[in-house]
């Protein structure tokens, strides 16, 4: 046997040891980050070009870098108090789950490829980061920086950012400057902050153009944020004190697809105020809404849950018809209000697509929980989607209320 098919088999012998140390890691769950309906890609169209390199790569000593993923540096879960020197090749760091105070500029000298860095789950603070540090990143595309004790928004940043993860810190304000020059975000993580109304004068999402999903979940607010760009498809309001939407509030918003603003304070919503030609999903649980509003044509989910409704309305839901146009609901859950009876019999000439309406346990005034004759009522579903809703409603009586408010806590692309 020749001496180059000698070292082949030894290097593949090598390259086998070390992923095998791995070969249980779902490096999928733990650094794509996006589960659910919106995963994120890089577009292939837009990598950067990396020189040639040999192989194996250099990495440094208190990281791995797979053969399987040469673009890759994983330093996760390691202890690391510092951050190691970036070779010039890497595309994605991955640094979570480490004790890292700091951000100098230093290790990122020679990172002039690195599209992706992940540092949450540190321990870093606003000042511990060198002024431009990620700003000289040109190639940057997504940021995690979740999960930290940022009390301020991390700025200057690079034009090239699509993604930007700041959920779990201490931010309180966003300075006017702090979002201008970024043509390319598409979306922004805000969520379990410390942000109030007063956060929004200047206005910093205005100039956002290409902005699509927007998550301010978890925070202070007690007004609907303003001037929001009109690209916005996907807004996480949820577990804040807003108690009033403005009737045209949404008429600048016209492709918002999915709407959630369960665990606020609203008690009435104008009756136009969802009057949007794209919405699919809308949250509006655990509230204190007394009545039902108008529904767009579009929407096919609504949840209502927990509210004071003592009578659904059906007329001030769907004032008209439209054989031509019908509207495109199907599921709608309404358990915890105040319910006596079911939904009148006029709902299914305005919402003929209904499948699921769950009524579960009602808030009668002056007794416990009680349940109507029909706690799940299902209608033309194929024995597949009987089975099915059958599932869900098991797994939905099995679920506690902490489990429905993580759940509502954040739109499914937020990630761990």
């Amino acid at each position: 046997m020749g001496i180059l098919s000698c070292l082949l088999i030894l290097h593949l012998l090598w390259a086998a040891s070390v992923f095998c140390q791995y070969e249980d890691y779902d490096f999928e769950d733990e650094y794509g980050g996006e589960p659910d309906q919106h995963p994120y890609y890089f577009n292939h169209n837009t990598q950067a070009e990396v020189p040639h390199f040999p192989f194996p790569v250099e990495c440094a000593k208190e990281c791995l870098c797979p053969p399987a993923f040469p673009l890759s540096m994983y330093c996760d879960h390691r202890k690391l108090k510092i951050i190691p020197n970036i070779p010039n090749h890497v595309q994605q760091l991955y640094l979570q789950h480490n004790n890292i105070e700091a951000v100098p500029a230093g290790p990122f000298t020679n990172a002039t490829f690195v599209r992706e860095i992940n540092l949450s789950y540190n321990n870093i603070k606003f000042h511990m980061i060198d002024h431009g540090v990620f700003a000289k990143l040109s190639n940057l595309l997504q940021l995690h920086l979740q999960h930290n004790e940022l009390e301020e928004f991390p700025f200057p940043l690079p034009s090239s950012l699509e993604r930007l993860l700041l959920g779990f810190n201490k931010i309180s304000h966003l300075p006017g400057n702090a979002l201008e020059g970024m043509p390319n975000m598409t979306m922004l993580d805000l969520c379990n902050n410390l942000l109030d109304d007063s956060a929004f004068k200047d206005k910093p999402f205005s100039n956002m153009k290409n902005l699509t999903q927007l998550n301010l979940c978890n925070n202070k607010l007690q007004t609907m944020p303003p001037d929001l760009p009109s690209s916005l498809q996907h807004l996480s309001l949820e577990n804040n004190s807003i108690s009033h939407i403005p009737e045209n509030y949404f008429n600048r918003l016209p492709q918002i697809i999915a709407l959630r603003m369960s665990h606020n304070n609203l008690q009435n919503i104008p009756h136009n105020t969802f009057h949007l030609p794209n919405l699919l999903e809308l949250h509006l649980g655990h509230n204190k809404l007394k009545q039902v509003f108008y529904i767009p044509r579009s929407l096919q989910h609504l949840y209502i849950e927990d509210n004071e409704i003592e009578n659904i309305n059906v007329t001030l839901m769907c004032p008209t018809l439209d054989p031509l146009n019908i509207k495109q609901l199907t599921y709608i859950r309404v358990d915890r209000n105040k319910l006596t009876s079911p939904i009148s019999t006029y709902a299914f000439f305005c919402f003929p697509l209904i499948r699921t309406i769950y009524y579960g346990e009602q808030n009668v005034t002056g007794s416990s929980p009680s349940q109507l004759r029909t706690p799940v009522f299902r209608r033309f579903l194929t024995p597949e989607e009987f089975q099915e809703a059958e599932d869900n409603h098991e797994i939905l009586n099995q679920e506690t209320e902490e489990d429905h408010e993580a759940e509502d806590s954040y739109f499914h692309s937020y990630y761990h």
